[in-house]
């Protein structure tokens, strides 16, 4: 289990794949998601295990309860958000693997230092966190 930006179960690592992917469940309050960001590194699977997502990637906008699945393309701007009225849980694979080490790197991390960490890992918030906080 990772902490950074909410808990995150790690099921497999790139360690576990020999690289391939990584797979993590994500519960989600109503809400709440990420905010929009840019991975350089990999694609984003999703399967919606319970509740309804909202999902946005460049200029395209999705949907998605139990059962709906999408994939997000690297370099591609995006973000999703849980739009239900109940705690969403999320299946993510990430390919290639690696990136799943962000929410363990991060969850003890001051905000100051999250646009650094976040670099580390080929991910990029838009605007940075850094720069959002200032406003």
């Amino acid at each position: 289990m990772a902490f950074g930006f909410g808990p995150h179960l790690i099921r497999m690592t790139a360690d576990d794949t020999g690289g391939t992917y990584g797979v993590l469940e994500v519960d989600m309050p109503a809400g709440e998601g990420p905010p929009l960001h840019v991975h350089e590194r990999e694609e984003e699977f999703f399967r919606v295990l319970s509740g309804r997502f909202l999902f946005v990637c460049g200029d395209t906008s999705s949907e998605l309860s139990e059962g709906g699945c999408i994939l997000l393309p690297r370099g591609v701007p995006h973000r999703f958000q849980n739009v239900g009225s109940t705690t969403g849980r999320l299946m993510v694979i990430v390919t290639p693997g690696g990136f799943e080490g962000f929410f363990a790197a991060a969850q003890d991390a001051a905000m100051s230092d999250v646009d650094e960490i976040a670099a580390r890992f080929g991910l990029r918030f838009v605007p940075a966190i850094s720069a959002a906080r200032a406003a």
